[in-house]
């Protein structure tokens, strides 16, 4: 049990670990949510939330394996990003920034732990058919009454997240492409898309005036 929002939480699950098994071969950051609402109507508040899970969650508890790592002269951290740290969408503006935060965080993260034999992956999935959906949180101050200037977009875009999710790729896709990252003794790559609408998204926004 692991709450990466509590420091004393992550060390005492690490020094678990570590006292029952001796090592940590591989970490995967997983823990994540998404905060739904039009920028202008989401509180200060409600993106620090965001941050502290998506982000400094995963610096909080790699930080905390990565002595371990070091120490071992090898490891593996497996980032579990989104197609969403690569592209902007509507009403998503505090999670896809926390996404494209973790992007910039885990290259700039690989250049200096390669020297340890340390590798750092990220994955990238599109819409996956899992819990995801029933967690999603939306902004205290975000409305849908007719006197919102979004309340259209905001309707029509939490309206449509249970089917996308509902007609999400499987799991099972993002587990073997872990496992095959994982495995591999040279990844080819830091990054791994994950999911059709993932790479048909990425192929528009690279086909659109506004890829750079």
């Amino acid at each position: 049990k692991l709450d990466v929002t509590a420091d004393e939480s992550v060390n005492e699950a690490i020094h678990k670990i570590t006292h029952e098994q001796g090592r940590i071969d591989v970490l995967v950051n997983n823990a994540g949510y998404a905060l739904v609402g039009p920028f202008e109507e989401l509180a200060i508040e409600e993106f620090k939330e965001q941050f502290e899970t998506n982000v400094f969650g995963v610096i909080r508890v790699t930080q905390a394996v990565l002595p371990i790592m070091r120490r071992q002269r090898s490891g593996t951290i497996v980032n579990i990003s989104s197609i969403a740290g690569k592209i902007g969408f509507p009403l998503t503006s505090a999670y896809v920034s926390s996404k494209f935060a973790l992007e910039g965080l885990s290259e700039s993260m690989a250049y200096e732990i390669e020297q340890f034999g340390i590798k750092v992956i990220l994955i990238e999935p599109g819409v996956i058919k899992t819990n995801f959906e029933n967690n999603l949180k939306i902004g205290k101050r975000v409305s849908i009454m007719p006197n919102s200037s979004y309340s259209e977009m905001t309707q029509k875009r939490i309206s449509g997240f249970k089917p996308r999710f509902e007609s999400g790729s499987p799991p099972m896709e993002v587990a073997k492409v872990i496992l095959k990252a994982i495995t591999s003794e040279n990844p080819s790559e830091l990054r791994y898309i994950v999911g059709t609408d993932a790479f048909k998204l990425l192929e528009i926004r690279n086909n659109t005036s506004n890829k750079d």
